[in-house]
């Protein structure tokens, strides 16, 4: 990953190891307090979101531990590697912009998908097979360049 979208995981880190962790520890004690635990259906959601909580918590610090921090490939005639903006062109002509990433969200592809390796060390105008898991489509790439 790279060292902004390691940035970017300490921080949603922090985030849910103070104030949303506080949160949930909160949510939990105040449900506890309305009586029988077994009939409690807030406090077996309040322990549910908890437990979901700690999972990303652990998920994200395994992903940290384990990065491997490269630098943002620069743009041009570059090939396709984390970090790197790319918009392709589909068989439709439609064009689809994304950043490369081990790190998920809005507008990212992740390195491990169908469409993250197809792209993976190609350079623009290059044409692509992705192999999606209910069908195979060609993706040509128009642009690389910095995220």
């Amino acid at each position: 990953m790279t060292s902004e979208q390691q940035a970017i995981l300490s921080a949603e880190l922090a985030e849910l190891e103070g104030p949303q962790r506080e949160a949930a520890i909160e949510t939990i004690a105040r449900a506890r307090e309305e009586g029988d635990l077994s009939e409690n259906f807030g406090y077996h959601d309040a322990k549910n979101v908890h437990g979901l909580l700690e999972r990303r918590i652990a998920i994200l610090r395994d992903r940290l531990k384990s990065a491997v921090i490269v630098e943002a490939a620069a743009g041009g005639s570059e090939a396709v590697a984390t970090g790197s903006c790319v918009v392709i062109s589909d068989d439709r002509g439609q064009q689809l912009e994304f950043e490369i990433s081990n790190v998920g969200g809005k507008g990212v592809v992740s390195t491990s998908s169908p469409l993250g390796q197809a792209l993976f060390g190609k350079r623009v105008g290059e044409r692509v097979q992705v192999e999606a898991p209910h069908m195979t489509w060609t993706a040509t790439i128009v642009e690389i360049r910095a995220a």
